[in-house]
């Protein structure tokens, strides 16, 4: 293996290891540190984690072990995989698992860059943009967990790490990997850990992987992923394949961002839907229950969306009854049952919008690794279970889509 991947969530997962297959590496993802998993056939290796809204210490000891874990499959360098949107609060989760990281690997410098300009997440002066809307003004401002209310990644990252954060400025990175390496050299001579790293396109991603070709660690979105298999020889390969996998259809959306809400409007104005409602959950309503037997004389007519997505005024009323968290573990048990209910009535093709919604769907269906196949959409593309039943899975961050995301991904797979 030459890489190694550390990524905070599920989706992120998938979207890491999407960039890394169309560069021409081998890639396998696994859910979770494996236990008991022999000697990976990969170029790279992505561990899913789900430590993104996990308490910092939990986030810390679980990436640890992912390190450990991909340290002794022979992984050459290691990335930490977090959102393009930077998702975190004041108390971590970026800045005490990066910290972790490079204490463990026994390194004192890295990059911090989550740009992802093919869905319009880019990085000038330090600060992040969503499109044209910094990143405090867009709709992660309101983010049910991780609300964004600062676009300047030097400050966000000041507060969450001991070390100091510094930035590597476009005119630089416009220079070439050269002068990005000798900037690099400036700033941990004098006393900085991290570097903020300005992308606004993918030859400034590309010029950014060249130049971290020696450091042991490297941390970012999955846009920083698509220069590095270059460093170890390796150039784009031809297009992943779509396997037939048959049977039903189905659509799961947890997610309540912005994207997520445009994509189950346009859904529901020709397509069926079940809604699930956090507190009737709460009251005990088995909604799983009854989204099964809905969805059940349906299937065989094509796809249904079930889904608890709902405006970001409508999940401060429910936050402010159940509490964040609890809102967020209900809506995704259920979803979870659902999911299993799903596939044991012959679903085998499955949709899931939401990093949370997908890490507690492929638990409940007991996935613990993927090939990914074909790109649906910048960032989510189909991926197939080792093991059986033989399954399609397209999991999807919240973000991330075009506004028929649904209908294209069941298009494409037969």
């Amino acid at each position: 293996m030459h890489l190694g991947c550390i990524a905070d969530d599920l989706t992120g997962a998938t979207d890491v290891a999407l960039m890394l297959q169309n560069a021409g590496m081998r890639t396998v993802q696994v859910i979770g540190v494996p236990a008991g998993l022999g000697q990976v056939d990969a170029d790279a290796v992505v561990v899913a984690l789900k430590s993104r809204t996990a308490p910092a210490a939990e986030a810390v000891a679980q990436s640890l072990a992912a390190l450990e874990w991909l340290r002794k499959q022979g992984a050459r360098q290691i990335l930490f995989k977090y959102c393009s949107t930077f998702d975190s609060t004041d108390a971590g989760n970026i800045g005490p698992v990066a910290d972790a990281l490079l204490g463990a690997m026994g390194a004192s410098f890295t990059v911090a860059c989550p740009a992802f300009p093919t869905n319009k997440r880019t990085v000038y002066l330090g600060h992040l943009f969503v499109g044209e809307q910094l990143l405090s003004e867009s709709p992660m401002k309101d983010h049910p967990l991780t609300p964004m209310r600062d676009a300047n990644l030097a400050r966000v990252l000041g507060r969450q790490t001991k070390h100091k954060v510094d930035l590597v400025a476009l005119p630089t990175v416009r220079q070439g990997a050269a002068a990005m390496r000798e900037a690099f050299k400036n700033l941990k001579e004098s006393g900085h850990t991290y570097a903020i790293v300005d992308a606004v396109a993918d030859e400034d991603l590309l010029a950014l992987g060249a130049a971290c070709a020696e450091l042991p660690l490297l941390t970012g979105g999955s846009g920083i992923a698509m220069g590095l298999p270059a460093n170890f020889g390796i150039r784009k390969g031809g297009d992943a394949a779509i396997p037939a996998v048959g049977g039903h259809a189905a659509v799961l959306s947890g997610s309540c961002s912005a994207q997520s809400n445009a994509q189950v409007a346009h859904w529901m104005k020709a397509r069926p839907s079940f809604r699930i409602d956090p507190l009737q959950l709460a009251d005990g309503v088995n909604l799983a229950a009854a989204a099964l037997a809905w969805a059940g004389p349906l299937l065989a007519a094509g796809a249904v969306l079930v889904y608890a997505t709902a405006e970001p005024d409508a999940v401060r009323k429910v936050q402010s009854r159940l509490g964040a968290q609890r809102a967020g573990e209900l809506v995704e048990q259920c979803l979870a049952r659902i999911a299993k209910g799903l596939v044991e009535q012959g679903v085998r093709r499955l949709v899931v919008a939401g990093g949370e919604t997908s890490g507690a769907v492929v638990n409940a269906l007991g996935v613990s690794a993927l090939r990914i196949g074909a790109q649906i959409d910048p960032g989510v593309p189909w991926t197939y279970p080792i093991g059986e039943p033989r399954l399609a899975l397209a999991l999807k961050s919240g973000n991330f889509g075009a506004v028929d995301f649904f209908d294209k991904a069941l298009g494409m797979q037969p």
